[in-house]
């Protein structure tokens, strides 16, 4: 078991012993390498001035997979492995602007210069990974960088221009040194009284658990980040899943797409969307590329939010999950999964290995809705999912799943109830809507009045019926983002 975090920095293999196990990279970057580019916004993985590019060896070809990340919520020892490409790796010493940053000065994409290095680096992910993006990908990749000066129209020109210029002189990328690493140990690093264990695997995973019970499960980091850069809780011992190998797996039975825990949102969601399409637009809203490339399904589920946004379409899926600690596993339908507010059917020791989603039937239909105060990048007031199945104009079989109604995201079983076996009409759908009340009675909070959620879940329910009856696209993107 290794004690010494190892990484890729321009070229060179930077090994750091006693590392303090929830430093951030942002801090690592600005305080110790005073690589001072990188810049701190808003400590929560919102606005990507700290925007960086994690590079890994890609497990199906001899390539390098890259994405962006926020560094501000990521912890140092989650670099080991990998390669850390900052803004100040793009240009090297006599080689000249990359074309990302050249493409930024021509097109005039900074103003005040405090986002552009998060933009940049940003701009260089969807460079290296897409040789030709469309307006909406262009959208999407720069969805997670905030700007208050240039109105995003000079970078959005940029990221189109740095394909016309010629390639840089220098390659950023060393996939022959990261190859070189010795990682394939797990990792123990001891701070004092505090441990970080970085398993590989899973029944290595469960006998920590067994034998420190308290310790936090990090994922993605991008909910435990925030633990530390805004409550500044101390963490004792952190236990990290990412290099897990057996949760780290996706695959495709003939009845059901499998996610390992450990996955990232950015693949579970393109996953999930090649077999139900109608998700795409919610999962695009699902926070932002940075977030969606280090965080994972298996922690958005674990964590038991009752405004997560992939549960209520997951949920009326059939989804199951399974359960794994050192007694063995089980397995667990998602709707019975969440007993309260923040309580979840978690036996001592167990942790979430594998999301189990039946492959749509068919003639069904699964969709979801986002009500939300930014389009963009925000939380949920409410999320609703539906499956509907009919059969010659009656409702053979129809499912419902709300977040931000309650204490946990549960199904609307009275809704349900008043219109399966009914006639798939406005009428059927008018009695729906007033069921709902049966089945919510939503708080009031800085997001939303309860009242307001109530009559957005019914609207939201007639919006579903209008779509499916052909009468509104079920789109909500009409140009770019």
């Amino acid at each position: 078991m290794g004690s010494t975090v190892k990484f890729v920095l321009d070229g060179e293999v930077i090994e750091l012993a006693n590392v303090d196990p929830t430093r951030t990279v942002l801090q690592l970057l600005r305080e110790d390498l005073r690589r001072t580019g990188t810049k701190e916004g808003c400590a929560e993985g919102d606005c990507g001035a700290c925007t960086v590019v994690i590079a890994e060896l890609n497990r199906d070809s001899d390539g390098l997979q890259l994405k962006a990340i926020n560094s501000c919520i990521q912890f140092v020892p989650t670099l080991h492995g990998r390669q850390l490409i900052t803004v100040e790796s793009l240009q090297r010493k006599n080689a000249g602007l990359h074309p990302v940053q050249q493409a930024l000065v021509d097109c005039h994409g900074s103003q005040c210069g405090f986002c552009t290095p998060g933009f940049a680096m940003s701009l260089f992910a969807l460079y290296k990974s897409n040789p030709r993006p469309s307006r909406t990908e262009i959208d999407d990749a720069l969805a997670g960088n905030l700007c208050r000066c240039t109105g995003y129209r000079p970078i959005i020109a940029a990221a189109n221009a740095m394909y016309e210029l010629p390639p840089a002189a220098s390659e950023p990328l060393h996939a022959a040194t990261l190859a070189q690493l010795e990682v394939s140990d797990s990792l123990h690093i001891e701070h004092g009284a505090r441990n970080f264990f970085a398993p590989t695997t899973r029944e290595e995973l469960a006998a920590l658990l067994a034998k420190y019970p308290r310790a936090t499960l990090l994922a993605g980091g991008t909910d435990v980040g925030l633990w530390v850069t805004k409550q500044h809780r101390v963490l004792d011992t952190v236990i990290y899943t990412a290099r897990v190998a057996g949760l780290q797996q996706i695959a495709v039975s003939r009845t059901h797409i499998e996610i390992g825990a450990a996955v990232s949102l950015a693949a579970a969601m393109e996953a999930i969307v090649a077999h139900y399409p109608a998700l795409d637009d919610l999962f695009r809203r699902f926070a932002s590329p940075p977030i969606r490339n280090a965080g994972t399904l298996g922690g958005n589920i674990a964590n038991g939010s009752p405004i997560g946004d992939s549960m209520p379409a997951l949920m009326v899926a059939g989804t199951t999950l399974t359960l794994m600690s050192a007694a063995g596993e089980r397995e667990i339908a998602l709707e019975d999964f969440y007993l309260d507010y923040q309580v979840k059917d978690l036996k001592a020791g167990e942790f979430l290995a594998q999301i189990r989603i039946p492959l749509p039937e068919k003639n069904v239909v699964l969709h979801s809705h986002k009500l939300s105060k930014r389009f963009d990048q925000d939380i949920s007031a409410v999320c609703s999912a539906y499956r509907l199945q009919l059969d010659a104009g009656r409702v053979a079989s129809f499912a419902m799943a709300c977040g931000g109604m309650a204490a946990t995201i549960r199904r609307a079983r009275h809704c349900e109830a008043a219109l399966n076996g009914q006639p798939w009409t406005a009428a059927s759908i008018d009695k729906a809507m007033l069921a709902l009340a049966e089945d919510f009675a939503p708080i009031s909070d800085m997001r939303s009045s309860a009242a307001y959620r109530l009559r957005a879940a019914q609207n939201m329910l007639r919006r579903f019926f209008l779509e499916t009856s052909g009468e509104l696209e079920s789109s909500v993107y009409r140009y770019g983002r």
